[in-house]
């Protein structure tokens, strides 16, 4: 009896504390939540505020009826896969290099933080201006050694990519400092017995640290695949999903539906349709996850 008491008497301390922070959790998120899920199912439209007559799934049905809706669905999803293995191939490369490194290693991680720290707004208007096709310095740079100036955010077979590299430059940092970590928990024991056994550093690499990293890296992947889907800040202030539509990814799409198209409610369905994307998609790599372990 006094087990249970004193587990009831920590389960009431446990939910004391947790309150405050879920009581904000509620009113930050779940408010705003709730509100664009019955938008979703309203009539409500910039010239039509009112929300009722509901129209059910009316609203997720004209959206998904509209071919550009898959077409953004379906860039958005070339996007987030060219970003986050590009984020993670090159990330687990410096973090190996950097695991390597002993002497300046504080220094090289404080520039890594630069990046990662900039807002992406600041990081799309930085290389708008490099990129500028007239002016900026990477066409200048072209032309001094002989080449073309391009057009790198108004030619409709580049602006995709670039914007991509763009997001590969400023997200990069979060993938290794993550790595790194990751590689500086893991155990010393097995690399002593495998060079005693003879095996190369690709074998420990390839036997050794891809097997014991890879939890780490899951949820890295994860936690990125989820941030390039919302990507929102570099295709507005890029390209404004141009040229024509090669880079209206999804969360734009929802944007101009919503604001350009007037409906307030096809928009809040489109970003619906995005959040059940992202949660499937969690729910998948997380269901890996526990099955390999």
């Amino acid at each position: 009896m006094d087990w249970l008491r004193r587990q009831e008497r920590e389960w009431r301390t446990g939910w004391a504390f947790a309150l405050p922070g879920f009581s904000a959790l509620a009113i930050v998120m779940g408010f705003p939540l709730v509100y664009a899920l019955v938008m979703s199912v309203s009539s409500q439209t910039l010239l039509h505020p009112d929300l009722l007559p509901l129209k059910g799934l009316g609203n997720f049905i004209t959206v998904m009826s509209d071919p550009g809706f898959w077409g953004a669905t379906w860039l958005t999803v070339i996007y987030s896969v060219v970003t986050v293995a590009g984020e993670f191939v090159l990330g687990l490369g410096i973090a190996l290099m950097l695991n390597r490194t002993v002497k300046m290693k504080p220094v090289y991680f404080a520039l890594l933080t630069i990046p990662m720290a900039m807002s992406p707004v600041s990081v799309a208007l930085i290389w708008r201006m490099l990129l500028q096709p007239n002016l900026g310095i990477v066409n200048h740079v072209i032309q001094s050694l002989g080449g073309a100036p391009v057009d790198w955010l108004g030619n409709a077979n580049l602006a995709l990519w670039t914007m991509a590299g763009i997001d590969i430059w400023q997200q990069v940092s979060f993938v290794i400092l993550i790595l790194a970590a990751g590689l500086a928990s893991l155990p010393k024991d097995p690399y002593e017995a495998a060079e005693v056994d003879g095996a190369t550093s690709w074998q420990q690499f390839w036997n050794i640290t891809l097997p014991m990293l890879r939890p780490v890296a899951m949820i890295t992947v994860v936690i990125q695949l989820i941030n390039e889907f919302r990507t929102y800040d570099l295709p507005y202030v890029l390209t404004r999903g141009g040229p024509g539509t090669s880079t209206e990814v999804l969360s734009f799409f929802a944007y101009r539906r919503a604001f350009l198209g007037l409906s307030l409610n096809e928009g809040a369905a489109a970003s619906f349709a995005l959040l059940l994307i992202v949660l499937a998609m969690t729910v998948v790599f997380f269901a890996l996850l526990e099955r390999q372990e």
